[in-house]
């Protein structure tokens, strides 16, 4: 299903900032080794995480779900020099992609990567976050939120990518689609939250967490 009438699409997108250099490097270097590059984020999702850190103030971000580092740098570009973001990610063929970019200045002091199943990795981070992106596997989804909700700051925000996932989840047509969808039920009952569902590309949610 097309979210969004394909020349409105383009048409914003020719009217929101460009990429920098090392993202059209990076979105070069996987296109040369990889099919499914339309797992990156793209440059409208690049953008809106890229300000929601800034707006935010964040300083430490969590990432669940790498790929081969699109949404990592564009968040980092954002952070002050003493921020962090920790990205996981369980594909190793992704991370020998996405490595030599986060060597680079000024991201090598700021990302750092791990390897291996996130819901294995999120609880042993003993500190908590100013904002959480997920964009990992979908099927997980209900419980990378419930993870999230315990590594989030209070304020703090955690955006998840693809919850329409092109449309499936109006019918729950498989195991992805119905597992997003009983995220989106989660997160819309849940009382400690705000939260804004976006049409943009495949879908995105934004998630505040109130202040107690």
């Amino acid at each position: 299903m097309e979210i969004t009438n394909k020349q409105i699409a383009e048409y914003t997108e020719s009217f929101t900032s460009e990429e920098p250099e090392i993202i059209k490097q990076l979105v070069k270097a996987s296109e040369n080794d990889l099919q499914h590059v339309d797992m990156l984020s793209g440059r409208q999702t690049g953008l809106l995480l890229k300000m929601l850190v800034a707006i935010s103030g964040s300083k430490r971000v969590l990432e669940v779900g790498t790929f081969t580092g699109y949404s990592a740098i564009m968040m980092a570009d954002a952070l002050p020099d003493d921020g962090e973001l920790i990205t996981c990610e369980m594909n190793e063929r992704y991370q020998i992609i996405s490595e030599p970019f986060f060597s680079k200045e000024p991201y090598r002091n700021k990302i750092s990567q791990k390897l291996g199943n996130a819901l294995d990795l999120i609880p042993k981070i003993e500190r908590k976050f100013d904002l959480i992106f997920l964009d990992a596997d979908k099927v997980n989804y209900p419980e990378y939120y419930r993870l999230a909700k315990t590594k989030i700051n209070s304020g703090g925000l955690i955006v998840i990518d693809n919850v329409l996932w092109d449309g499936d989840v109006l019918e729950k047509k498989n195991r992805k689609a119905a597992a997003i969808h009983q995220m989106n039920e989660i997160i819309r009952d849940d009382k400690e939250v705000e939260q804004l569902m976006l049409p943009l590309r495949d879908g995105v949610t934004i998630v505040r967490v109130l202040r107690k």
